[in-house]
């Protein structure tokens, strides 16, 4: 059976320099997209990303993963439309690089694609009235 998660890396600092996506790649033979990635020496790292391959080698990766000191989160609904807040301005949909936030026309009002959202957060910064949110739910 074959799994395709998004998911999101928080790492220690100790971990930072690690080849963990060299890793999930060859050891656990998984297909990675970095959908954002905030890394830097000596401090914790954020790593969202979509993983996919067979069940047994998405589990294995994220015991391994644990081990090494990982703490994953789901994607799960990380980016959320307030359409009762939206002014349908359409700066969101300016600014969305994949797609998923859009101006239907004739009728000029923004829809949302969840499916197609990479969890980029540009249009947390462009939404003036603050429609868009970002979600993020612990897998545990």
């Amino acid at each position: 059976m074959a799994v395709k998660q998004k998911l999101v890396f928080r790492f220690p600092s100790s971990v930072v320099e690690q080849p963990i996506i060299y890793r999930l790649v060859k050891d656990f033979d998984l297909m990675v997209n970095i959908l954002r990635a905030d890394i830097n020496p000596n401090k914790e790292g954020r790593l969202m990303l979509e993983l996919s391959g067979s069940e047994s080698d998405y589990r294995r990766a994220i015991e391994w993963l644990r081990s090494e000191g990982l703490r994953i989160m789901n994607l799960k609904q990380q980016i959320i439309w307030n359409e009762d807040r939206c002014t349908q301005c359409g700066a969101c949909s300016v600014i969305c690089p994949s797609g998923a936030l859009g101006l239907r026309r004739p009728e000029m009002r923004v829809s949302f694609e969840e499916d197609r959202c990479i969890v980029c957060e540009l249009c947390l910064k462009a939404c003036p009235a603050r429609a868009m949110e970002s979600l993020i739910e612990d897998r545990g």
